[in-house]
């Protein structure tokens, strides 16, 4: 996320590409250098804006100079790894790459024009399970009574501590959940959803699917309902190695079952740094109706204000996406498309149009994942819900990933602390 308006970098990229003399800028080298890199293949271009420009990729460019940096101090290239840095472990799951986001090779935005969710988890969970999705996700059509017996006892929670509180009463019920070969993972990962789906629907019975299950559940029946929930659930499937991922992934090594793997992803995706980021898009929103009913001036008032008192704008820039979040464009496109005289499509705009202006950052998934509560009137903090029941199933693919490899993610700390004394023998 963006902290700071970036007006005076004089390296500012626009949208994911920069000109010649950013680039060369960026990387402390001549633009002669910059060509030599390009003819190499290591920096893309294209087309610029006037006869004999050309731009550059940013991501290309950032992706080289910490290559070069590493070379220049192999020790900090594990360190840096923790953070935005280059890979440190193999997936064959999802794919980050020039703007795009791939899971098991095919652009997730091609997978929302004819998949359903729970096409697009089984696939996840197994190469080739598309076709399995309808018997993965099949089960029973309600909680068990003791288990729905607690949960009417919990409606004052969040419905994602509502989650973090039933599924273990659930796990100990669930002894097929031992079998993490790929196949018994992926039947695991089907009743877990369901479960999850279940809890949002208040003792409602399944039917349907996940989709038809949560729009009973919400009263928002109807076509443009469904595709929303459906494309919002499917584009936050998975995310490569966020950190709720990486966490339920080192659960699993310890060979904990795909039910505790969940819950350590739910656990790290409360942080307001993570998926609870969409408490803060709410806030602002709620602080922008209130200056000027949200209209285009008020949104972008309360935005420079913040920015005034030294706060950060949530919702704003993505480190993966420097020329703008895919998903959030894609659910924002279909928002549009589906309820274009909403106010809260009007306000989606304004913040994006504010946030270019302000910060020159693109808007990210929280923002789009808060419109499209805001525009089907869901209940309050849905917007997390939606990404806890979609990231399930991302959780359940790397859990099972991590099973395949037998291996214990077990990294070591660099030590930086007050030394003992040394012994002497």
């Amino acid at each position: 996320m963006s902290e700071e308006p970036q007006h005076s970098d004089p390296t500012q990229a626009d949208g994911g590409t920069l000109t010649a003399r950013q680039a060369a800028a960026r990387l402390g080298i001549q633009v002669p250098s910059l060509y030599a890199y390009v003819s190499r293949g290591l920096i893309r271009s294209s087309p610029g804006p006037g006869p004999r420009q050309r731009r550059y990729s940013l991501q290309d460019v950032e992706s080289l100079k910490r290559q070069r940096a590493e070379r220049r101090r192999p020790e900090k290239a594990l360190e840096s790894a923790l953070h935005f840095g280059g890979p440190v472990l193999e997936s064959s799951l999802t794919l980050i790459d020039d703007g795009h986001l791939y899971f098991r090779g095919r652009d997730v935005l091609d997978l929302l024009e004819t998949w359903s969710f729970e096409e697009a988890a089984s696939e996840l969970w197994l190469d080739g399970g598309r076709g399995q999705a309808s018997e993965l996700f099949d089960g029973p059509k309600t909680l068990p009574p003791e288990v729905d017996a607690l949960r009417r006892q919990l409606d004052e929670l969040p419905m994602v501590v509502r989650f973090q509180v039933l599924l273990p009463f659930l796990a100990h019920r669930d002894a097929a959940a031992l079998d993490t070969r790929p196949a018994g993972v992926a039947r695991s990962g089907g009743r877990i959803c369901r479960a999850l789906a279940l809890i949002v629907a208040a003792g409602e019975a399944w039917g349907g699917g996940l989709v038809e299950t949560l729009q009973r559940a919400w009263g928002c029946e109807g076509d443009a309902a469904h595709e929303l929930l459906r494309s919002s659930l499917t584009l936050c499937i998975d995310h490569e190695l966020n950190v709720s991922s990486f966490t339920a992934r080192t659960t699993a090594s310890a060979g904990s079952t795909p039910y505790d793997a969940v819950l350590a992803g739910l656990a790290a995706l409360r942080g307001p740094k993570h998926g609870g980021h969409t408490r803060r898009v709410e806030a602002l929103l709620r602080e922008a109706d209130g200056a000027a009913a949200g209209s285009p001036t008020g949104i972008e008032t309360v935005m420079a204000e913040r920015l005034r008192r030294g706060e950060s704008l949530p919702g704003l820039g993505h480190t993966l996406y420097p020329g703008g979040d895919p998903r959030c464009r894609e659910l924002l496109r279909r928002v549009r498309r589906l309820f274009p005289e909403a106010i809260a499509t009007a306000e989606a705009d304004a913040m994006t149009a504010a946030g270019w202006r302000l910060l020159r950052e693109h808007p990210t998934i929280d923002l789009a994942l808060v419109t499209v509560a805001r525009v089907l009137a869901l209940p309050e903090d849905t917007a997390i819900t939606l990404f806890a029941l979609g990231r399930t199933a991302g959780w359940i693919a790397h859990a099972s990933e991590q099973y395949a490899h037998r291996q214990l993610i077990r990294p070591r700390a660099r030590y930086v602390g007050v030394r003992p004394p040394r012994r002497v023998v």
